[in-house]
């Protein structure tokens, strides 16, 4: 990766600070997972847009893909620590919005700002990251 500047910030931002790897990931820590699954979205991702950005996260080293066991041409999307390790920064940015707009969520984010709520920092991110690699080790036990 060619990188503008050392700046770690710069960094961060060139590697998913775009708008839609920042939703993807949000979905999966919501337990989305398939393409089709990224594609009902509220926010209404091309699939053009989708696939390069699952692609580019894949790249490098944020997500991983396991075939579906019972059907081959469903992939299925898990963060990997590198990942997981996002969560905090999420939930700080969605805590910072509720807190300074004032605008209805939709229900995604209604729910992850819910679990975010039920235990103040930093507990809240070490509980979901237990809660999420939770998730994961199911997925990735059932289609094994």
């Amino acid at each position: 990766m060619k990188l503008r500047s050392n700046c770690p910030l710069n960094i961060f931002l060139d590697l998913v600070g775009d708008k839609w790897s920042l939703l993807i990931i949000r979905d999966i820590f919501m337990g989305a997972n398939t393409y089709s699954q990224f594609l009902k979205s509220p926010e209404k991702i091309a699939s053009n847009l989708l696939v390069d950005r699952l692609k580019k996260l894949q790249s490098y080293g944020i997500l991983n893909v396991i075939a579906d066991k019972q059907d081959s041409k469903i992939k299925h999307y898990y963060l990997t620590e590198k990942g997981i390790d996002l969560y905090p920064i999420l939930a700080e940015m969605m805590n910072w919005t509720q807190k300074h707009i004032k605008v209805d969520f939709h229900t995604l984010s209604e729910e992850m700002l819910s679990e975010i709520k039920q235990l103040e920092p930093p507990k809240h991110s070490e509980n979901y990251r237990k809660k999420y690699r939770v998730k994961l080790e199911k997925l990735l036990t059932e289609n094994q």
